[in-house]
């Protein structure tokens, strides 16, 4: 058996882990990378990116039809047709590109990147095949997968994201089980892509993490597409049809070509021998302090592996610090907020404290909300739904949250975010002068309102 000695080993080349082996790297700390299949994990290959790619593809063929047919731009083409292996190599070419990029940071910060499946020995000793490494600290960044239901087992007409993200062709009818952000923003760019979509969600309404008055918006726009919804609907089982029960106890049979399973995600513990470290967890997460420490002496677990929420940037942040940790720096984990965005139609975005979260910890809040409709840059976007919200302490203006829902709000989430980590007052925000016409004037908008002078309402 070869052996390799080094200081770090990583397992996982997701975000959350190549992340730690670039700025290992830039330290100077000789690092070991290990991952199974592609560099970039689920983010980069069959997550974030390609579904972002699909859902373009899908709002320009929307877009496209629209123009067919009656568009008030006084733009008119032909009805369009799509051809959906070309969108999947186009797709496909982005990944690639972003996974080559990946590679060559690693290699131009001297991170050596072993390809292979890791065997965890025990907390200094990983094999991978016929290579055995010790190592002096290892972090854990395996990421997380699809839960799956033993009642709609994958295969056949029955696909999770991976395969949705990969489409020979578009079917007929597709039923998406799971009205959560992966559910929703796949079966929007499958409706706009031409598929009858049915979505079927066992909570009383869509997107249930968030607020009702936040996802209004999305429901709204969920009807005009024409996307049935079953909500409170239960799944029962597949033979040809899906069969759900609905609120009243009886079984509905649902005519589909395909079922989309998306009812979340689970931290990726299976499969390469973590039993032999024994760590301490919190429920099918691994426990962490405020360092990504483990309950082992320099084994350290980031991203999705370590819980909710799970999101690549979060990951990437914990990376990055878990390395300065390495190297000596003093430093922990404690965003003020890490922005969570749904890129469904339209767009989502929250970070911080919602007036509900506010209210559960105590605080006496301002919640003021500015809509898009009076906002010059929505309308010439042909988009006037949703609006900016900020959630703001009475006593001393502190602003603890942002919400909005609309289009394109997704580039909002870096302005809230950074107010939040700043501790911007409701005052900084109303006095900063906003571009015009941007969609960020709600945000300041929204603001001036909260302090009872908002100037276009």
């Amino acid at each position: 058996m070869q052996s390799l000695n080094t200081t770090l080993l990583i397992i996982g080349g997701g975000p959350g882990g190549y992340v730690t082996a670039i700025r290992a790297g830039q330290l100077g700390i000789p690092t070991i990378l290990v991952e199974g299949q592609s560099l970039g994990g689920t983010c980069l290959n069959i997550g974030c990116i390609p579904s972002k790619a699909l859902i373009h593809v899908a709002e320009q063929f929307h877009q496209t039809q629209h123009h067919s047919q009656h568009s008030a731009l006084g733009i008119s083409v032909s009805a369009p047709s799509l051809d959906i292996s070309k969108s999947v190599e186009w797709k496909d070419g982005i990944v690639d590109r972003l996974t080559t990029g990946v590679a060559a940071l690693l290699k131009k910060n001297k991170v050596q990147v072993i390809n292979g499946w890791a065997k965890v020995i025990d907390g200094k000793t990983v094999d991978v095949g016929d290579t055995r490494i010790q190592c002096e600290h290892l972090v854990l960044a395996t990421g997380s997968t699809s839960v799956n239901l033993p009642i709609l087992p994958i295969g056949g007409p029955i696909i999770s994201s991976t395969e949705a993200l990969a489409p020979t062709s578009v079917p007929k009818r597709l039923v998406v089980v799971g009205g959560g952000y992966i559910g929703l923003e796949l079966g929007i760019a499958y409706r706009k892509l031409g598929a009858e979509v049915s979505v079927v969600e066992a909570q009383d309404r869509i997107l249930p993490a968030y607020d009702a008055e936040l996802t209004q918006p999305v429901h709204d726009a969920l009807k005009q597409l024409g996307v049935k919804l079953y909500l409170k609907h239960s799944v029962l089982g597949f033979d040809g049809t899906l069969q759900v029960r609905d609120p009243e106890g009886e079984t509905l049979n649902l005519e589909t070509d395909q079922v989309l399973v998306a009812v979340g995600r689970k931290p990726n513990t299976q499969g390469w021998n973590l039993e032999a470290l024994n760590l301490d967890m919190n429920g099918s997460a691994i426990k962490i302090d405020s360092r990504c420490q483990t309950s082992m002496r320099n084994v350290y677990a980031i991203g999705d592996l370590s819980g909710e929420p799970m999101l690549a940037h979060r990951a990437m942040a914990q990376g990055e610090m878990v390395a300065e940790l390495i190297s000596g720096k003093t430093r922990e984990f404690s965003p003020t907020a890490i922005a969570a965005v749904c890129f469904t139609d339209p767009e989502l975005v929250v970070v911080g404290k919602t007036p509900d979260e506010a209210k559960a910890a105590g605080l006496d809040c301002i919640v003021s909300s500015f809509p898009f409709a009076a906002n010059g840059r929505a309308m010439t976007l042909e988009s006037k739904s949703g609006f900016v919200r900020v959630v703001a302490r009475r006593d001393n203006h502190v602003i603890v949250g942002w919400q909005a829902v609309g289009v394109g709000v997704s580039e909002l989430s870096t302005a809230f975010a950074q107010s939040l980590e700043m501790g911007a007052r409701l005052e900084d925000i109303g006095g900063t002068i906003h571009a015009h016409p941007t969609l960020g004037e709600a945000v300041q908008e929204a603001a001036l309102r909260a302090l009872g002078h908002a100037l276009h309402l």
